[in-house]
C-alpha cells in the first residue's frame, strides 16, 4: 500500500464527500482520483451517489469522481490497521 492509498483510507472511516477529502488532503483532482480508483480496483473503498446511496459496477473517477462519497470497505480497514 502506497503512502497515498494509507493516507486516503485513514480519512475513509466515516463516509465523506470528495470535497471533504479534497480539502482535508489538499490534493489536487488527478491525485485524488487516481488513488480512489486505485482503492476502488483493490475493493478497499466504496462509492455512493448519495449517503444513502451505494454505486455498484463499474464507476468512472475521472469523470464523476467528485460527485461520489466514499467509505472503506471492511477489507479496506484491515489492510489499513495491518500496517
Amino acid at each position: 500500500m502506497t503512502d497515498d492509498e494509507f493516507d486516503l483510507l485513514d480519512e475513509l472511516y466515516f463516509l465523506q464527500s470528495y470535497e471533504y477529502l479534497k480539502e482535508t488532503l489538499g490534493w489536487e483532482h488527478s491525485r485524488l482520483v487516481a488513488t480512489l480508483d486505485l482503492l476502488y480496483a483493490k475493493e478497499f473503498v466504496k462509492c455512493y451517489s448519495a449517503p444513502d446511496t451505494e454505486v455498484f459496477g463499474e464507476v468512472n473517477l475521472e469523470r464523476d469522481g467528485h460527485r461520489f462519497y466514499y467509505l472503506a470497505t471492511k477489507m479496506g480497514l484491515l489492510k489499513h490497521n495491518a500496517l
